[in-house]
């Protein structure tokens, strides 16, 4: 019997050593990643295929296309993706119903009330009585953050003192620029157009949080997935963040990496290009830890506050365990 045992052992260590000299490897751990049609996510993902950077961290990107954010979180909860691009504040509203997403960074909060210099607006006072276009709706996230910097900052209440005037991205900027707007929220893509056709920044969300005493900016859009998915799945997960947060690098400290990416940022002209490009350099993540996820929290409490609970869906506070522990950046 014990000799039987030591032979097959020694059978197994053979067929073992036969398989690994034929130079064959273990198959790529897939991760099923959705992603809108359009948008920097695709950007990154695109470098990290052109690059190998996937297959260098021994992994596997299928990269599903879906039409809108409704679509991403519907094929997230459907189990046809593992991971999706989207904010904590969704992360925190599903905890709460006992789903148990969690988020890993992708993007700095960046974005900016926007004016055009002709309206000779140079403050927040100066849009007293005039119109505020707002492209993200009544909870647009920069615009609330704008009103609770109006109060506390100047004992202004923004919401009274301007005409908010909602619309479609494409149409904010068309209204800026024609001068029906002096002034705009809009996301920051089309923030970067208006900046490459001579329009201004009059108070960025980095003002606002500074003001508002959050030294720290936080992120604000992040992966996201179930914690039992990263729970099985935590070493794929970790070399996924490995590769995109290169893929940033490369994108951060490289004008030329930019040039294969022009048909999917389609931009305009090359000073919208630029402006884009600089914008999207603006949103990386150098830092995170504890300080960025508590002051993911100070802005949770600001926002919930200023929508009167809606934004946040009634949580009253944003959990630590919103954020993955895999995943940290010195």
């Amino acid at each position: 019997m014990r000799r039987g045992t030591a032979a097959c052992l020694a059978a197994a260590m053979l067929l073992a050593l036969l398989t690994g000299c034929t130079g064959e490897d273990s198959e790529p751990d897939t991760l099923r990643v959705g992603v809108l049609k359009f948008g920097s996510v695709n950007w990154e993902l695109d470098v990290v295929d052109r690059r190998g950077l996937d297959e260098a961290h021994g992994i596997d990107i299928e990269v599903v296309p879906l039409a809108s954010e409704n679509a991403l979180a519907v094929a997230l909860q459907g189990d046809r993706v593992d991971l999706i691009v989207s904010d904590w504040l969704w992360v925190a509203r599903q905890r709460a119903k006992d789903k148990d997403y969690q988020f890993a960074p992708y993007s700095l909060a960046v974005g900016a009330i926007m004016v055009n210099p002709a309206a000779e607006v140079d403050s927040l006072a100066d849009l007293d009585g005039r119109k505020l276009g707002i492209a993200g709706g009544p909870i647009d996230k920069t615009w609330l953050l704008a009103r609770a910097y109006a109060h506390q900052t100047e004992g202004v209440d923004l919401e009274s003192a301007v005409e908010p005037t909602f619309a479609a991205p494409p149409m904010i900027n068309k209204l800026v620029m024609d001068g029906t707007l002096p002034a705009a929220i809009n996301f920051w893509h089309y923030n970067a157009r208006l900046s490459a056709l001579g329009m201004e920044p009059l108070l960025s969300v980095e003002d606002m949080l500074d003001g508002l005493g959050i030294e720290t900016v936080p992120p604000l859009l992040g992966w996201v997935f179930s914690s039992d998915w990263a729970d099985d799945n935590r070493e794929a997960l970790q070399s996924f963040m490995e590769a995109t947060y290169e893929a940033k690098e490369i994108l951060a400290e490289s004008d030329e990496a930019w040039q294969p990416l022009e048909p999917l940022v389609k931009p305009e002209s090359e000073a919208v290009f630029a402006a884009i490009r600089e914008g999207y350099r603006a949103g990386i993540i150098e830092h995170y830890g504890a300080a960025e996820i508590a002051a993911a929290g100070q802005v949770f409490n600001i926002l919930a506050q200023e929508s009167d609970g809606e934004i946040t869906g009634g949580v009253s506070e944003l959990s630590p365990d919103v954020f993955w522990d895999g995943f940290r950046l010195q």
